[in-house]
């Protein structure tokens, strides 16, 4: 424990911030006294933007809150403290015959910051939000009480928890359902796609018969080969071990200079993925460690964006028979040159959350990393922005450094509701910036 302010930062690595930690150990801990500053709950620290940051104010790391509390194994119901990390829990269930029933690209983040930001992963046309599958869990506030919430029981609290970014209060521990697997290996199809219209077309075709979809896209392609990429698609094998996964071996072991993510690096990059694979249709049966969380396998990767970080903008917009604003925003993404290695295209169901604040809406998600670059990439971000909310589209609040305040409460219906359910004690960077406070 310590009282002076330490530099934190979050995985995009943007912007800068400055807190004092004050861990929280155990569940049945109360809350630090913070002398009248701001408290926010910490995780393992993978929100790419300031969600997680609280310039200027108290973080409680949560990490060694992870016991495991209790398992049905008839169910699949897990009980854990909200430390836990995904990672913790697959190495747990796997062996069992159980899995994560929705998981976002990377295992290393908490249960509690899983709830807080809603996540969502490559199945949400079959299984909707991490919210979905939560069973109930503990809120800490700050006037001390500890409010068991579930859908049964202070719902309204719940539903404000769940995608709420951790300003309701402390989630203590959680009971979350997972689903049966008999193998840890799927059964895996990547399709080679030429551009937007036959994304959308294999898409459409792979809802049915496979619970796992997701897309890479050359977003500085353009002309007859806009939006062309690579089309995933796989659902869990019928059998196979139950092995679970390897702590990752390859770490990137310094800072990348800033120069080295540049429009030609880029293109060549993207120019060779595309290209590497040589059939339409490639069948594999992955581990599920790759299919699911490619970038975990590398320590340390944000550090490729060298020491001025990344942003990842990410929205949803509604579909259209056209495409109409996901084409536009490929259009001018490929004509300013600032092209993303990482370009993720997605379609998001028709369940809904129960979480207040959730992202997802039903329609077409695209999630793009780009080097920060300083106002070139701002001003590319306010040209996309018009683009997205032209459309009636919204950002993914979990995964933003920039947003202006007016895109947040026009894209997100219930954030004057929710204002109301804050804990006053609690406040993040993300929280101020999008507030003006």
């Amino acid at each position: 424990m310590t009282n002076a302010l330490q530099s934190i930062e979050s995985w995009g690595r943007f912007p800068a911030s400055n807190s004092r930690l004050l861990p929280i150990v155990w569940s049945s801990d109360a809350l630090p006294k913070a002398d009248g500053e701001k408290i926010l709950a910490r995780g393992l620290g993978r929100s790419y933007g300031d969600c997680g940051l609280n310039d200027g104010g108290v973080l409680m790391p949560t990490p060694a809150m992870n016991h495991l509390l209790a398992f049905d194994q008839q169910t699949g119901v897990l009980r854990c403290e909200a430390g836990v990390s995904l990672d913790a829990i697959l190495q747990f269930a796997v062996p069992r015959g159980w899995f994560l029933t929705t998981t976002p690209g990377t295992k290393f983040v908490t249960v509690g910051g899983a709830i807080a930001n809603d996540v969502h992963g490559k199945n949400h046309h079959r299984a909707g939000t991490f919210g979905r599958h939560v069973r109930g869990f503990e809120l800490l506030r700050s006037d001390g009480s500890r409010n068991i919430c579930s859908p049964a029981e202070n719902f309204d609290l719940f539903a404000a928890t769940i995608g709420g970014m951790g300003l309701t209060g402390l989630i203590t521990w959680a009971e979350i359902a997972l689903r049966k697997i008999t193998s840890a290996y799927l059964a895996s199809e990547t399709i080679k796609f030429g551009n937007l219209e036959e994304f959308f077309e294999i898409s459409a075709e792979s809802d049915t018969d496979y619970e796992h979809t997701v897309a890479w896209v050359d977003c500085l392609a353009s002309g007859k080969n806009l939006g062309r990429g690579l089309f995933m698609r796989g659902n869990h094998a019928v059998r196979g071990p139950l092995e679970p996964h390897q702590p990752p071996k390859l770490a990137v072991p310094f800072d990348f200079p800033s120069a080295a993510l540049n429009p030609a690096s880029v293109q060549a990059f993207n120019t060779l993925y595309y290209g590497k694979v040589l059939q339409r249709v490639t069948h594999s049966w992955p581990h599920y460690e790759p299919f699911f969380y490619p970038l975990d396998s590398i320590h340390h990767w944000n550090r490729i964006y060298g020491k001025r970080g990344f942003f990842q903008y990410q929205f949803v917009v509604p579909q259209t028979s056209d495409g109409a604003a996901i084409r536009e925003i490929f259009e001018r993404i490929a004509r300013s040159g600032q092209g993303s290695f990482l370009a993720v295209l997605k379609m998001f169901g028709k369940l809904p959350s129960p979480g207040l604040m959730s992202f997802p809406f039903p329609g077409v998600t695209l999630a793009l990393d780009f080097a920060n670059q300083g106002e070139p990439t701002l001003e590319l971000f306010r040209e996309l922005d018009r683009v997205v909310l032209a459309a009636d589209g919204r950002f993914y609040s979990a995964k933003d450094a920039r947003m202006p305040a007016d895109c947040f409460f026009k894209t997100y219906p219930n954030a004057e509701k929710f204002r109301t359910f804050i804990d006053p004690a609690f406040s993040s960077s993300f929280w101020r910036r999008v507030s003006n406070l």
